[in-house]
């Protein structure tokens, strides 16, 4: 007797260009969580197929087993596109506003109590908007900026988007959201291979630096950090994983700075570092 969704399947296993059996697909979850921390549960299994397979295509692979062992001779090249094609980016500018607006309440009680260094690390910034966000947040907040000691960084696993974060270009789609006068005072109109688009302005890319940084690895920087974004990143690691992440991310920061997580995140029975603020904002013990 089939099992529901066993005809499903099975058609789509024969519509399949190269074999994907429980092996494979169990082979690179495993690698997928040692590489970086991401835990792809079985639902995972048609997303880990068709991405991967475009990396077959390209290198001219014939089966996953071909490409498995391609990663398991340490083709760091490779592994890097692996992950690569593996993470998922979904961003906007904007998004989430209240963090922005709370970031700019702190950043005036900061301002008024005479701080004149200011360190924001975005973890997790895919194609820019966020840490672009930010900047364009602390223009809008400062009225003397140039007075400050300002350092956004913005990591991601990815270099695919990082490569598109630091040039600033955005279709469109991408910068309605923005509201006119903003796109007005931080955007550029500009003519990209797509068609029209827009371009963050000069004064709002040098407020950012981005990185290749696997979460999994040693932090580099030392802090301390005022503010961490970290949003729509933990949920797709384990709660052992999410400990040591924190953990590590508490060392960099002093009391009473802030961690913004995405809205279906909680350090809820995760760090004890942190306490609350409310709608998925945090300040450091």
């Amino acid at each position: 007797m089939l099992l529901p969704g066993t005809v499903q399947a099975t058609a789509t296993a024969r519509a399949r260009e190269f074999a994907f059996g429980d092996a494979d697909f169990e082979a690179l979850r495993v690698l997928v969580k040692q590489q970086t921390g991401i835990n792809l549960s079985d639902s995972k299994r048609e997303l880990v197929y068709g991405r991967v397979a475009r990396r077959l295509r390209a290198l001219g692979l014939r089966s996953f087993g071909e490409y498995r062992a391609l990663l398991e001779r340490g083709g760091a090249e490779e592994m890097v596109q692996f992950c690569n094609a593996i993470t998922t980016n979904l961003t906007a500018f904007f998004r989430e506003s209240h963090h922005f607006e709370f970031l700019s309440e702190h950043l005036k009680r900061l301002d008024r109590a005479g701080a004149r260094r200011l360190r924001i690390w975005s973890a997790g910034c895919s194609s820019g908007e966020e840490p672009y966000s930010i900047a364009m947040t602390i223009l809008e907040t400062l009225q003397n900026y140039p007075r400050w000691d300002i350092r956004i960084l913005a990591t991601d696993l990815d270099s695919d988007v990082l490569e598109k974060a630091a040039r600033g270009c955005y279709s469109v789609e991408r910068v309605e959201g923005l509201g006119p006068r903003r796109r007005a005072q931080y955007l550029r109109e500009v003519q990209t291979p797509s068609g029209p688009g827009f371009e963050v302005t000069p004064e709002v890319r040098s407020m950012v630096v981005f990185k290749q940084l696997n979460l999994m690895h040693q932090l580099p920087m030392k802090g301390p950090l005022d503010s961490i974004f970290c949003r729509n990143v933990v949920i797709y690691f384990d709660k052992d994983t999410q400990r040591e992440l924190f953990t590590r991310m508490a060392r960099l920061q002093r009391t009473d700075a802030l961690l913004f997580l995405g809205h279906s995140e909680s350090l809820f029975k995760v760090s004890e570092d942190y306490e609350l603020l409310g709608k998925t904002i945090y300040r450091r013990n």
